[in-house]
């Protein structure tokens, strides 16, 4: 199921903790934060973005166990 976001909001939408932008994974169904020291994941659920720093998942922890 893709992403399904107006391309003007996902233009103004920036990752609540570090304020970089986003790229979208369609395939996870999130939004991936740009900047690498950050690289939270935070979820779309019913094309909403849940853009709570409490529910994104770590994208560096998977990473770092997949080498």
């Amino acid at each position: 199921m893709a992403v399904n976001l107006d391309p003007d909001l996902l233009s103004i939408l920036v990752c609540p903790k570090c304020r970089s932008e986003f790229r979208v994974d369609d395939e996870a169904n999130e939004l991936i934060c740009t900047n690498a020291a950050c690289g939270l994941a935070y979820p779309v659920r019913d094309d909403i973005p849940v853009l709570l720093i409490d529910e994104a998942r770590d994208t560096r922890e998977t990473a770092a166990t997949e080498s």
